[in-house]
């Protein structure tokens, strides 16, 4: 039986996402909970592996379960099933308060493989400038720098970047993994309390790519870069200190894009033969 879970956290006191020995992770932390509720432990395979310091309010994952972890799931009320029921058996496992939730779990399409089977994922950033007054209550899902930034010419650099690329000159290289992205969606806007907000849609991700192009924006947005120097860098190929990685506080994963459930084998399917190759 494959469960799906949709899950939320802030990030702020995990070190990412993956299990670590002796470190307080994401993926620790629920395999913890469901251990206690299913008596052994599953392993959840995750859509987008976040780091250190990164939000999620949209991640997805899931979990196959034997049949004696099938047999200990939760009776919840008389209308609902005992899948539906395991989210909030969870949420009560974290206890009141918990940075981190499962928002809803049910029972995953044939086919469904929660890292394999999406065709894209979405993240918002969040980057308050010299105009932008400074709220307390948003320190750990903002970042701040002080000069006042230049939002338009900030989009126009980001919307340069779309396509099929070699993104190596935004990555943090990683051994015999592949650089090469679409870049589906990118641009800024000020929200109602003048914050700057990016949105970044790819069908993946390497390593730090999206804070190394908010970051490039930045510099574009102080006057330190042109708008045609980020797609020059890209197609360079290297990375350069002409703009800082952004702290990971002002990243969130907000959504993960799935085709069709008939269509959720074949697409796994196709993106596994793809990693291989690469």
């Amino acid at each position: 039986m494959r469960i799906r879970l949709d899950i939320a956290y802030d990030g702020t006191h995990f070190r990412g996402w993956a299990a670590q020995p002796g470190l307080r992770t994401v993926q620790g932390s629920l395999e913890d909970a469901l251990t206690r509720i299913l008596g052994s432990r599953p392993r959840l395979v995750v859509a987008g592996r976040t780091d250190a310091g990164v939000h999620a309010s949209g991640q997805v994952a899931h979990v196959d379960l034997d049949e004696e972890q099938r047999r200990r799931l939760p009776r919840g009320r008389r209308e609902e099933e005992p899948i539906e029921a395991l989210a909030g058996r969870i949420r009560g496992v974290l206890g009141a308060y918990s940075d981190v939730t499962v928002t809803r779990t049910g029972l995953a399409p044939e086919g469904f493989d929660a890292r394999f089977s999406a065709v894209w994922r979405r993240y918002r950033y969040r980057l308050a400038d010299g105009a932008t007054a400074y709220d307390p209550l948003e320190r750990n899902h903002t970042t701040t720098v002080r000069p006042r930034l230049d939002e338009r010419a900030m989009d126009a650099a980001a919307r340069s970047l779309l396509g099929l690329h070699d993104f190596a000159a935004y990555c943090k290289a990683r051994e015999e993994a592949s650089t090469i992205r679409t870049l589906l969606e990118f641009d800024w806007h000020r929200d109602s309390d003048g914050v700057l907000v990016a949105n970044v849609k790819a069908d993946a991700f390497c390593h730090s790519m999206v804070r190394a192009l908010v970051g490039m924006c930045a510099a574009v947005g102080e006057g330190r870069l042109g708008v045609q120097d980020v797609a020059a860098i890209r197609d360079a190929g290297e990375r350069t200190a002409a703009a800082k990685v952004l702290a990971a506080r002002g990243l969130s994963l907000v959504e993960v894009g799935y085709p069709a459930d008939d269509l959720l084998a074949s697409r796994a399917e196709q993106t596994r033969h793809r990693r291989d190759a690469e």
